[in-house]
């Protein structure tokens, strides 16, 4: 999960930039497509993926709407939201997985769950408004952040879904199953959008993006997600998303988006204080 959030971090930067120049649609059309084919590939040179991977079809239709419905809206908001302000939305995601992981397995959040979820959040808003009370009591929340707040809903279910849905097929099989069907969903959907765009006038920046998110910020997190949500507590598997502000203020500042204060660290030192909280083991 710590590999996870520095690598969804990546997308807000460089989804934002390529927004410009393609729809929502388009984009992850194409990038589940090719997630889809890298983790199949994947799983039947390793593992392999048995034709019992596909009992229960519906199962990967859920989750694959789901979670394109998260995507989709992500970048949908960051046509509008900038990146770090996206990132401030994300982190209400693990309060939502703990309810969600409460409402459909009953994962209850213990009193030192809580509190490192607070320290975490605490962290995260201190590293998102880069250390400036002043622009925090200014925040207002745009038209970008409402449209991923939903986004980040779709998420926040998805996490304790795929524990309830999983019937004991590998993490790789599994995510197969769920980015073919989120691959579908995106298709059928976004088809008018796919075949309005025109693909060999795209900007580099567009292709860096699409390549991105397929192979790092969908193939390698679906896989890691989902591994960690078969062994993890929904909240706490969703806590690592604390450190995503940190991992975009680390991208932007390597995309030449200007430098964070020396002050923006002690929100840094807080999400890792959370994080050593939950890493505990409960008993």
């Amino acid at each position: 999960m710590l590999m996870f959030s520095a690598l969804v971090a990546g997308s807000f930067s460089l989804g934002s930039l390529a927004m410009d120049h393609i729809t929502p649609m388009a984009l992850n059309a194409v990038r589940f497509a090719i997630a889809a084919l890298l983790v199949g590939a994947a799983g039947g040179l390793s593992t392999g993926i048995p034709r019992s991977t596909f009992r229960a079809p519906w199962r990967y239709l859920v989750l694959g709407g789901v979670f394109a419905t998260y995507f989709v809206l992500m970048f949908y908001g960051l046509k509008t939201a900038q990146p770090v302000s996206a990132a401030a939305v994300f982190t209400l995601t693990p309060i939502m997985s703990a309810l969600a992981g409460f409402v459909l397995l009953r994962q209850v959040t213990t009193s030192r769950m809580a509190l490192a979820l607070s320290i975490g959040g605490a962290g995260a808003l201190w590293v998102i408004f880069r250390a400036d009370v002043a622009a925090l009591l200014r925040f207002q929340v745009g038209q970008g952040e409402v449209i991923y707040f939903w986004g980040c809903a779709a998420h926040a279910i998805y996490i304790p879904m795929v524990r309830m849905l999983n019937r004991g097929e590998s993490a790789m099989a599994f995510t197969f199953g769920t980015l073919l069907a989120c691959c579908g969903a995106i298709t059928i959907v976004g088809w008018g959008d796919i075949t309005a765009t025109d693909w060999t006038a795209l900007p580099g920046v567009v292709w860096a993006a699409i390549l991105y998110t397929a192979v790092f910020a969908s193939a390698m997190t679906f896989v890691l997600a989902q591994y960690a949500t078969l062994r993890l507590p929904a909240a706490k598997v969703m806590a690592y998303t604390y450190l995503t502000p940190s991992w975009v203020l680390i991208w932007e500042l390597a995309l030449g988006h200007g430098v964070p204060t020396v002050w923006v660290l002690g929100g840094v030192i807080l999400t890792v204080v959370a994080l050593l909280l939950l890493l505990r083991n409960e008993h």
